[in-house]
């Protein structure tokens, strides 16, 4: 593999992960309420999700899945189901930032799922593979792969971040209730936008 190769899956590995979608938006979310290390682990399960849905697609199961009647439509309304359920907890969060660590984040198998369920994820695996790999070649995946994720982690990171410098703005519980709102909004209506797709 050459680096005329490995610059360009570098430079598509950044574009999709740091442009906003469902888990970016959680990992923002996630900044702004929990301690950084809370946030920092649902990264880290976001990314090694990710990775492992990533792998696989490109050992072909989507190729597979692709004939199987119904499976598009699956995923899709999987995914709807459970961004809404998280855009849900979002709303009718009471803007009140957790004093202890009792007040549960999303965690690694929150970050995992969200992979998993998220048709963003699987059109960047699925699109990616298929523009910068033969389709049959598990190294150049596995190469891929391997600097797809430390360029996953820290763009979520990015996103962690974000929210733990807003934080400092939004101590107030009113405020927070309102960041929390918006933000529910922006993950129900990134459903609307996988739907329409």
């Amino acid at each position: 593999m050459t680096i005329s190769l490995i610059l360009p899956m570098i430079a598509f590995a950044i574009a999709a992960s740091i442009s906003p979608g469902p888990v970016n938006l959680v990992c923002l979310s996630s900044g702004s309420r929990y301690p950084l290390s809370k946030g920092l682990i649902f990264v880290t399960g976001a990314t090694l999700g990710f990775i492992a849905l990533f792998i696989t697609i490109g050992m072909g199961l989507y190729s597979v899945l692709s004939v199987v009647p119904g499976f598009n439509a699956f995923l899709r309304w999987a995914g709807v189901t459970f961004l809404l359920y998280l855009s849900f907890l979002l709303f009718r969060d009471d803007g009140r930032l957790p004093e202890d660590e009792k007040r549960k984040a999303p965690g690694f198998i929150t970050g995992v799922i969200m992979q998993w369920v998220n048709p963003k994820a699987w059109l960047a695996s699925a699109s990616g593979i298929g523009a910068y790999t033969s389709g049959h070649d598990l190294h150049e995946v596995i190469v891929f792969a391997t600097l797809y994720m430390p360029i996953c982690w820290l763009s979520l990171s990015c996103w962690v971040y974000a929210g733990v410098y807003l934080r400092r703005y939004v101590q107030r519980p009113i405020v927070l209730v309102t960041l929390n709102r918006v933000l529910a909004f922006l993950l129900a209506a990134s459903c609307i936008y996988l739907l329409i797709e």
